[in-house]
């Protein structure tokens, strides 16, 4: 799967301004759809939401470096195993996700941002996936 690294990199950055909103959102709609999972994160959330940008940012800089991505979302498949998030978590994280950035890019999202992130997020799924087999001998 190609991606189309440009238009990650701009609509993120269209986005960046309104991060805390972002991750604000993201998990108040993940609690909201998904209430099961509120139990895997702590009672505040400020640390999470900084991560969670943390994350995002990271990953959209690490687009055009594939092995420093890599090992980024290794290390990270491995943080959240420890956590207990386990791959079916995962599917749901990036439908809030995409949700989220959706609604709040408005009118500038369109079936190419879509069909972009989607395919971004269908990555770095993948990424994990192959991490948490290799680290269960699967």
């Amino acid at each position: 799967m190609s991606l189309d690294i440009a238009l990650l990199e701009s609509s993120f950055a269209m986005l960046a301004p309104r991060a805390p909103e972002l991750a604000e959102r993201f998990y108040s709609r993940l609690f909201e759809h998904h209430p099961a999972v509120r139990a895997l994160f702590p009672g505040s959330m400020r640390d999470q939401q900084r991560h969670l940008i943390g994350a995002l940012v990271t990953i959209v800089k690490g687009l055009r470096d594939g092995q420093k991505l890599d090992d980024f979302l290794r290390a990270l498949a491995q943080v959240h195993a420890g956590y207990g998030v386990a791959p079916e978590h995962y599917p749901i994280v990036g439908e809030n996700l995409l949700a989220v950035m959706r609604e709040l890019a408005g009118s500038a999202w369109n079936d190419g941002l879509e069909r972009a992130w989607a395919d971004a997020y269908a990555a770095i799924q993948a990424i994990i996936y192959d991490e948490l087999d290799d680290r269960t001998g699967g």
